[in-house]
């Protein structure tokens, strides 16, 4: 589903990394996410197209 909306939580096991790492990554910007409330949530189509950058030799 390329629609999917993931939580921080999930995109957290996704990249195996600490939830306070993926909060970071999403407060400077680097992962593409938008608040719903007080809870931050990620597009997972961007979270992917975020990866691909990285993998084209771009930082996170």
């Amino acid at each position: 589903m390329e629609h999917e909306i993931m939580t921080i939580e999930q995109v957290a096991k996704y990249l195996q990394i600490s939830e306070v790492s993926t909060y970071k990554l999403v407060n400077a910007g680097r992962i593409p996410a938008f608040k719903i409330g007080r809870h931050w949530r990620i597009r997972k189509i961007d979270l992917e197209e975020a990866l691909e950058k990285v993998k084209r030799g771009e930082r996170l």
